[in-house]
């Protein structure tokens, strides 16, 4: 891991998941963020990050699919009008 790898505070943080410096904050204070501190400052893995996002991504498009299924089984049947 070089140093370039390590992004080190908020907003280099943001900048890199294309989020304000505030959501980024908002989103290490709940826990959601791989981050470390070294000494005052917050950082992050980028590699850490990017895997970060994907299980992001992957958990949303398994929250997709869920709730289309549910729409799905709760639609009623069409009836035919005679």
């Amino acid at each position: 891991m070089s140093d370039t790898d390590i992004l080190t505070g908020h907003k280099a943080i943001a900048r890199f998941l294309g989020l304000t410096p505030r959501q980024a904050s908002w989103h290490d204070e709940q826990g959601n963020l791989p981050t470390f501190k070294l000494g005052r400052s917050v950082c992050a893995d980028k590699a850490d990050l990017v895997q970060w996002l994907e299980e992001r991504k992957r958990a949303g498009q398994e929250d997709r699919e869920a709730r289309k299924a549910a729409r799905n089984k709760r639609a009623s049947p069409r009836r035919e009008i005679t």
